[in-house]
């Protein structure tokens, strides 16, 4: 790969750093997924994750997320994690 080629994968950036880890924290921490589900903007503002981060969270906004820097992995997987927890659901073995 040269280069001048744009890479696949983009490094978020540092300004993007509390809302990963408010992301990180919600696909990682029972503790902190917990708190959001009970009260989701207190949980944010214990990280300091600001307004436009927070509503992108709220929302579930994928794209947004992504566009302010939000790491891929750590959208699925808290997107993931609070379904999860709002609908628990059992696994059935095949």
């Amino acid at each position: 790969m040269s280069a001048a080629e744009p890479l696949h994968y983009r490094f978020p950036p540092a300004s993007a750093y509390r809302l990963n880890r408010c992301l990180f924290a919600l696909k990682s921490d029972d503790d902190f997924r917990a708190r959001f589900l009970q009260d989701a903007r207190a949980a944010m503002r214990e990280l300091g994750l600001g307004d436009d981060d927070a509503a992108a969270v709220l929302r579930g906004d994928r794209d947004t997320l992504l566009a302010r820097g939000a790491h891929p992995y750590l959208v699925f997987m808290a997107d993931l994690r609070l379904r999860m927890a709002r609908e628990p659901v059992t696994f059935e073995y095949f």
